[in-house]
């Protein structure tokens, strides 16, 4: 695996897991099963039917939660401590070609990375929720379901794209997590005056 591909599956792979970890592995796993990208051998477990099964039916249950407000926001704070370590551990698997050390940093890039992409989803959804309606927080899901997989395959076919598509991710990330946490502020003090 050449630099630019790995650093192409460990961004879109990190991106990804921090949106949909479930929806990332499953993808992996077929995309490998039918042969459409080949994963190095410290990752071929993925493809295994029981990992597959394992991660579908824990898509399937985020699926439903991710459609329910505030049952969403309780899924997604306790994936906080799920997502970016299992991008983490999947990237130091998806590099075990090269030394140790670059093992580690591929792993503390993608664990940040999905951290970063979760802290922008989780903070958009709990705004969201705020909607009376929940055809929004809907549409999110399904769009972040959506940006999962593709990204999940481009990490796998285009590496050089996924790399540029996650660095405009990140900088979309950063502006709607500033935004959101003024928000919030703002929020909180307008209840502390009250």
């Amino acid at each position: 695996m050449n630099t630019l591909s790995a650093l192409g599956a460990v961004l879109g792979t990190g991106f990804s897991s921090g949106l949909n970890l479930y929806a990332t592995i499953v993808t992996l796993g077929l995309l490998q099963r039918f042969g459409l990208i080949h994963l190095p051998p410290s990752m071929q477990m993925i493809s295994h039917p029981w990992i597959l099964g394992i991660a579908a039916a824990l898509y399937f249950i985020e699926f439903l939660a991710d459609k329910i407000p505030y049952i969403d926001t309780l899924w997604d704070a306790v994936h906080t401590f799920i997502r970016p370590p299992a991008a983490a551990l999947l990237a130091y698997a998806s590099t075990g070609a090269v030394p140790p050390e670059w093992r580690w940093g591929a792993a503390l890039l993608a664990g940040g990375v999905a951290l970063t992409s979760h802290s922008a989803k989780a903070s958009t959804r709990a705004a969201v929720n705020t909607s009376p309606e929940p055809i929004s927080n809907w549409i999110l899901s399904f769009a972040e379901d959506l940006l999962a997989v593709w990204l999940t395959w481009m990490a796998g076919a285009h590496p050089l794209a996924a790399t540029i598509v996650v660095a405009a991710l990140l900088v979309l990330c950063a502006f709607l997590i500033f935004y959101l946490f003024r928000f919030a502020r703002r929020a909180f003090q307008r209840l502390s005056t009250a």
